[in-house]
């Protein structure tokens, strides 16, 4: 592509995006301010290109365009967006876009720019890339929704980078990006993000879904008319104006249903939604139209009342507010109907900028601005570690909400396990600090009682109380862990320094010369959080040391696999392995067997087990030895967001002598001779071995789980089919590890 063919798209792409903006620049100086943050940017990054070989300066315009189209951000945003990359890769200075376009746009630019400089190896530098984007909370959240639409462009451009490089950009995206987006209500944005993932991690699954989808899009539309049609003449003759839409849902919304039920395609039926928005009738309240409209369209449809969702009263903590309910239709299918009013609406698609934009001054803070609150806070621990308070914040992220009620009505979302203690942290600090039980539900419970929705709960408080060491494992939600720890801040490090030496002196008397390889196999055994609440445990004597050499029964069979804040216990015939030899990250690294010496060039991951023909990725571990995971392996995405630089680019080589552990799940009707029919063909018509084989029957039905060794996929895929044709089998299906 010549130069002038680069000015002719490069112009086109601004154009677009000025079409876009115009609306939302206020007067003449926003104008010529978008206007001047292009020229500046295209002058800076003139020559640049990106991998897919298009002009580097098409990238920002992009990410400018999802801030305004998708997002609904206006000028700063516009102008930091055009200007995110200029400072880190091009000669323009932080000082030059202070200068020209203020201090705010400046502030934005350089919280987009990444973490430089070296880290011990502790730190993961992709995690403090992470902190410090959330530590813009602090100023400005506009930095967060920027990156976010700076990642979505670089996702719709995947296919351009290498093996090695997506795998990385995918596991960032699930376990950061997509958890972000939904927490603040981002729905197109993470839904679009699940998808292009889905696609590079599974491409076969992704391809087959979306070929279904589009194979059944004539019919599903003609049923939504016919679904739809009473139900827009029944509210117009009510007198309620509004828009009936029906919305399939996304391939990994698809995908995700079939792993989670584990049915295939066809026996999902709740394939779409249907979207009933209207507009406000003048004196009416927002929620009380909502269920005027329910009850309007259940004279039509019968509803399913134990799948009924008010979110309209108590809004999600990501701000979503709307009426869910599930209709039958003409044909017995169910169908989800979401009922929400414009404003609602605007907050399901745009999130946190619509639930501001709607926000007015004298309301309460909603959960979603409690939540940024509870991220805030989270930062005035700066001693935290990076990866722990990363996870400390993806927790909060995705933990499922349930709402607790005061003992005067109000509600209080928290997530999903969380106790009386957790709630009394949540109501203040100070009755966190002082609390010695609760009355839930007007019955007095102890502080690590779990609460349910709808629980009402007093806080029983005392000046005498103090917190305890074991409140860190009574509380599960980041705010209490943070608050629990800045009360015991002093006591802790103690604590920690004497259980570490009283464990250390331990086992290095039981002849363990490395201990620190076993402690987080400890922490795994006692169902603890980390290594430093095992010690204040140990410390405080709440961990017997008598009882540490029975509960870690240390089998020296067994070698202990440590790498960069992840332990697997790898045991069996899959850990004889080949040394170490060096690996060339650029390059595939083939997965080879030692024929002779029945051995391999690799470690197998025990959290998702791949074999021979699975799709999957390598990491490169401390001892320089390759281990597998499946790409789909949700380990897999958190070592690909936190260490993207070991990340190794694995392929099979034939196996031929070694086999690989597979598992599978058969369900069918109970008959005499089933077990013997399905090992005959296991063991004698394809000569496959069985580790473990367990049937159970009740009711006429059976259910039957079986461990065997298999060369591949391939391999497995025929046993599979063979099995099939054996008389009762309904549905057989291998179990992920």
């Amino acid at each position: 592509m010549n130069e002038e063919e680069d000015k002719k798209i490069i112009q086109q792409a601004f154009d677009e995006l000025w079409a876009l903006s115009i609306d939302r620049l206020k007067n003449e100086e926003e104008r010529q301010g978008v206007r001047l943050a292009f020229h500046i940017a295209k002058t800076a990054h003139h020559g640049m290109r990106r991998r897919s070989g298009e002009p580097y300066i098409m990238h920002p315009i992009a990410v400018a365009r999802i801030v305004v189209e998708d997002i609904g951000l206006a000028y700063k945003s516009i102008v930091a967006s055009l200007l995110h990359d200029v400072v880190e890769d091009t000669p323009y200075t932080l000082d030059e876009v202070r200068n020209t376009f203020g201090a705010k746009v400046a502030s934005i630019v350089d919280g987009l720019t990444k973490v430089e400089g070296i880290f011990d190896k502790s730190t993961s530098l992709q995690a403090e890339n992470f902190k410090r984007i959330l530590r813009t909370m602090n100023d400005d959240i506009r930095v967060i929704l920027i990156k976010l639409a700076d990642r979505l462009h670089n996702m719709r451009t995947i296919d351009s980078m290498p093996e090695r490089k997506r795998m990385k950009v995918v596991g960032e995206t699930m376990y950061f990006f997509v958890p972000l987006a939904n927490r603040l209500g981002l729905y197109n944005i993470k839904t679009e993000l699940e998808n292009i993932s889905l696609k590079i991690s599974e491409p076969d699954k992704y391809y087959e879904i979306k070929q279904k989808l589009d194979a059944s899009a004539a019919d599903r539309l003609a049923y939504i008319d016919r679904f739809v049609q009473p139900l827009k003449e029944k509210l117009s003759a009510a007198g309620i104006r509004c828009e009936i839409t029906g919305q399939t849902k996304s391939v990994y919304s698809v995908w995700k249903k079939m792993n989670a039920q584990n049915v295939p395609f066809e026996e999902i039926y709740d394939i779409f939604a249907v979207h009933i928005i209207f507009d406000m009738q003048t004196g009416k309240n927002e929620r009380a139209q909502c269920w005027e409209i329910y009850q309007l369209i259940t004279d039509i449809y019968r509803s399913r009342t134990d799948l009924l969702r008010d979110w309209s009263e108590t809004p999600k903590l990501n701000g979503y507010e709307a009426l869910h309910c599930t209709l039958i239709g003409q044909l017995g299918s169910w169908v989800d109907v979401q009922i929400r009013s414009v404003r609602m609406d605007e907050i399901a698609q745009r999130g946190v900028v619509a639930h501001w934009k709607y926000k007015d001054a004298t309301t309460q803070d909603s959960e979603l601005d409690k939540w940024l609150q509870q991220v805030k806070e989270m930062f005035e621990s700066p001693d935290n570690n990076t990866l722990e308070f990363l996870e400390y914040f993806r927790h909060g992220m995705l933990d499922s909400e349930v709402y607790i009620y005061t003992p005067k009505g109000e509600a209080k979302a928290l997530p999903k396990g969380a106790t009386v203690l957790d709630f009394a942290y949540y109501v203040h600090t100070a009755i966190g600090n002082k609390a010695i039980a609760g009355k839930v539900n007007h019955k007095l419970e102890p502080l690590n009682y779990v609460l349910h929705g709808g629980d009402q709960v007093e806080v029983i408080t005392a000046e005498t109380q103090r917190p305890q060491g074991n409140w860190l494992h009574i509380a599960v939600t980041p705010k209490a862990k943070m608050q629990i720890k800045d009360a015991l801040k002093s006591e802790i490090q103690s604590l920690q320094q004497l259980g570490l030496s009283m464990l250390d002196e331990h086992l290095k008397a039981q002849g363990i010369a490395e201990p620190v390889r076993l402690f987080k196999k400890l922490v795994k055994i006692y169902s603890l959080n980390n290594k430093y609440e095992l010690f204040v445990k140990i410390g405080a004597g709440q961990i017997d040391l008598s009882d540490v050499d029975a509960k870690l029964q240390y089998d020296t069979a067994k070698k202990p696999v440590r790498y960069w804040g992840l332990q697997f216990i790898l045991g069996g015939d899959k850990q004889k392995t080949v040394a170490a030899t060096p690996v060339d990250k650029k390059a595939p690294y083939l997965l080879e067997e030692n024929v002779a010496d029945n051995t391999l060039s690799y470690l197998i991951a025990p959290c998702c087990e791949p074999i021979p023909g699975d799709d999957i990725t390598g990491f490169l571990d401390e001892n320089g030895k390759v281990t597998i995971h499946k790409k789909k392996c949700p380990i897999a995405y958190q070592l690909a967001a936190q260490h993207g630089d070991r990340i190794v680019q694995a392929q099979w080589r034939k196996h031929v002598a070694v086999s690989s552990l597979a598992h599978l799940e058969l369900r069918g009707v109970d008959r005499l001779g089933v077990l013997n029919d399905i090992t005959h063909v296991i063991t004698v018509e394809l000569n496959v071995n069985i580790r473990r084989i367990n049937l159970e029957a009740h009711d006429g039905i059976f259910e039957c789980h079986i461990d065997i060794y298999v060369h591949d996929t391939n391999n497995l895929d025929d046993l599979i089919e063979k099995m099939r044709k054996i008389k009762g089998i309904e549905s057989i299906r291998r179990k992920e590890a």
